[in-house]
């Protein structure tokens, strides 16, 4: 029986194929998983419904169980109307939840399309569609090394 608050059985087995500096996206409901991917990535859909289950509540659950060194969001372009609206509330969530994992790491924008094409690379491991509605409620993780404790 697992320890940590992960227990997808899908998902623990990609994350621990995974390595150091590989990545793995958290992807909102809007996002086109199955066309913005790495060569090397596999995707896990768990968009069981509108807004079932949110990218925060399976970045709680990916974060207790893997180490991270760092932590993207998908920018917005500053031509996108809603740019004018400020920073999307939701990135406050992922926030709280790295602060809640024991990490002081930021949160990262990197431009929209830029964020694809970093998702495109050959280190992306993993996608987990979710059903979550909120704009730009994208997480790239770069995963970290365990270390000697």
């Amino acid at each position: 029986m697992l320890k940590h608050h992960l227990i997808h059985p899908q998902i623990n087995a990609l994350l621990g194929r995974a390595g150091h500096h590989s990545r793995v996206l958290i992807a909102d409901g809007n996002y086109p998983a199955w066309n913005k991917k790495g060569p090397n990535a596999e995707l896990v859909s768990l968009n069981l419904s509108p807004g079932i289950p949110t990218v925060v509540q399976v970045l709680r659950a990916v974060l207790s169980a893997v180490p991270v060194d760092q932590v993207n969001v998908m920018g917005i372009p500053p031509d996108d109307p809603y740019a004018r609206q400020g920073e999307p509330p939701v990135w406050n969530e992922f926030r709280q939840a790295v602060r809640d994992a024991g990490l002081s790491l930021p949160l990262e924008p990197i431009l929209k399309w830029d964020f694809y094409q970093q998702v495109e690379s050959p280190d992306h491991v993993l996608t987990i569609q979710t059903g979550d509605q909120s704009l730009w409620a994208n997480v790239l993780l770069t995963l970290g090394c365990r270390t000697v404790t």
